[in-house]
């Protein structure tokens, strides 16, 4: 029997093509440290079920790995880390938000 590895539900938004992430309130948000931490493998199924019914909001769900951190769930794969800082281009996406770009 395989142990279950902790995820969240992200996918891109539909309209904008951000790296969003599904929460405990089914909101998407842009944000990795807001995304719903899913412990149980048969939950993470039906979240990603959830989400991949929304077609007209977003596009490409899946289950990323992540661990709990102190402010939420944290990436734990390379890839992952990346999507969460937006694109890299400057001028688009999350890091306008960034207040040292």
């Amino acid at each position: 029997m395989s142990r279950f590895t902790p995820k969240v539900v992200t996918a891109n938004a539909l309209r904008e093509g951000d790296v969003v992430y599904l929460t405990t309130d089914d909101r998407w948000s842009r944000y990795h440290h807001e995304a719903e931490l899913i412990e149980d493998e048969a939950h993470a199924q039906m979240r990603l079920l959830h989400a991949a019914a929304q077609r007209q909001v977003v596009v490409g769900a899946y289950l990323a790995d992540a661990k709990a951190g102190p402010k939420g769930p944290e990436p734990t794969h390379f890839r992952e880390e990346f999507r969460t800082r937006g694109p890299s281009n400057y001028t688009h996406g999350k890091q306008t938000d960034l207040p040292n770009v």
